[in-house]
């Protein structure tokens, strides 16, 4: 059987509730929930330094939690000034320097706005930016760190699902990052799980399928895609976790499951990591 990892983007109504104030111990606190994983955000810019980002590092080994990034919201691979796309492989790297220093293995990126330009050509020029990127990790000592493409809600923005798969041909360490939440409001609710997954798969290959990381929550769309993140209480919008849960079961997947949910998303990754163990072991 896979081995799927479950946990939260950053901290939770109920943390803040309970008054965790320090990322260590929110690494602590989520793995007394039962929960594997956690996605440390500098989505407003990387903060972090070197001790800290040791001793996040240090706390997460010891709790068996598997941390990733989630890199700088701002990052924009297309844009049609040079200045910002070497900006944006400049917050690359320093996402994986910070990922580095903790023992994370993967940082998400939003490719961006498609800057004036057609698709394809905000597309190929992203790639482009990409492939630099990737090149100057390479240079930096930090190869192993998985650059991970998203899959983004709003149809306006760059990073439909065969965008994604396209950028992740560029270097075969580049993971794609799923956000289903974004890719059912991309297509107005009409996603399919099952083709989605043949289509990683056909793209990319059955390693990265099993490897792949996934953003989740349900998300309320409108005509122009992603409008805002909901708990797994919704039940107007999709979509829902369970059938997502028996596609990594059925074909023996191990991806990171990081839930977004507006508030909850603790509690919504254990509700999660619960359905899963169950199910693994009634289909053992």
């Amino acid at each position: 059987m896979g081995n799927a990892r479950f946990g939260p983007a950053g901290s939770c109504e109920r943390s803040a509730a309970e008054k965790i104030k320090t990322t260590e111990k929110l690494i602590e606190w989520i793995a007394a929930q039962g929960l594997n994983a956690f996605e440390y955000q500098c989505g407003r810019g990387v903060m972090i330094k070197e001790p800290k980002g040791v001793l996040l590092g240090q706390k997460a080994k010891e709790c068996g939690v598997r941390l990733s990034i989630h890199a700088p919201y701002y990052i924009s691979l297309a844009s049609p000034e040079e200045e910002k796309r070497l900006n944006s492989i400049n917050y690359i790297f320093q996402s994986a320097q910070a990922a580095d220093w903790m023992g994370a293995e993967r940082i998400v990126v939003h490719p961006g706005g498609l800057g004036k330009k057609s698709r394809e050509e905000a597309a190929a020029l992203a790639g482009e930016t990409l492939a630099a990127a990737q090149n100057f990790l390479d240079e930096q000592g930090l190869g192993h760190i998985h650059i991970c493409p998203e899959v983004m809600g709003k149809i306006n923005q760059l990073g439909d699902l065969s965008e994604v798969l396209e950028f992740c041909t560029l270097d075969e360490r580049m993971i794609p990052c799923v956000d289903f939440g974004h890719l059912n409001s991309r297509m107005q609710g009409t996603m399919d799980y099952g083709k989605a997954l043949d289509e990683i798969e056909n793209k990319l290959g059955i390693d990265r399928l099993r490897r792949m990381h996934i953003h989740f929550s349900k998300i309320e769309y409108t005509t122009g895609g992603e409008k805002r993140h909901l708990t797994f209480a919704d039940d107007i919008y999709g979509p829902d976790f369970e059938p997502l849960l028996e596609e990594i079961i059925r074909r023996d997947m191990s991806p990171t499951v990081i839930c977004e949910s507006a508030g909850t998303q603790t509690d919504d990754s254990v509700t999660m990591m619960k359905y899963y163990i169950e199910r693994s072991h009634a289909l053992r």
